[in-house]
């Protein structure tokens, strides 16, 4: 049975959205990443303001999560991570959205599934793990909890 061991926590600081509009798949809200930082037991440092989430909202409520990062390990290590995910949108969530408040892990079904790619040897273990966040959002940031799927 597999099980869930903490990789890491971080926090994506974000820009205002740009709001594409309603296209033919929802509605698309781009969320560049300001900045940020990221820390765990094994890696820890700072996110890059080079990424984004290219959210897409359904009729459903729907949200579906694209989102694209850099970290940058306080040892100097450049890590790719990409991840799509799935936020509900709730009462919760559109309290949140109207008070610019946040909302707490569990509020709501907010889950990624994290992927990491480095050329730094130092982290290439991050290369071939399975990993799943659950989201928070912030004032002006979104927060996860991020796991590793491991073997028994």
């Amino acid at each position: 049975m597999p099980k869930l061991e903490p990789l890491l926590q971080m926090r994506a600081d974000l820009r205002e959205p740009v709001d594409v509009g309603a296209g033919p798949a929802g509605a698309r809200r781009i969320f560049d990443i300001s900045g940020g930082s990221f820390e765990g037991r094994r890696l820890s440092g700072r996110i890059l303001p080079s990424g984004a989430d290219w959210l897409l909202v359904g009729a459903d409520g729907v949200g579906r999560l694209d989102v694209r990062a850099t970290f940058l390990t306080e040892d100097g290590a450049n890590i790719y991570v990409q991840y799509h995910g799935v936020l509900m949108f709730n009462e919760k969530v559109a309290a949140a959205l109207a008070s610019g408040g946040g909302t707490e892990f569990g509020d709501t079904y907010f889950m990624t599934a994290p992927r990491f790619e480095t050329g730094d040897a130092r982290y290439a273990w991050l290369n071939t793990l399975v990993a799943v966040g659950q989201g928070r959002m912030l004032p002006n940031a979104v927060e996860y909890r991020v796991f590793e799927v491991k073997n028994d």
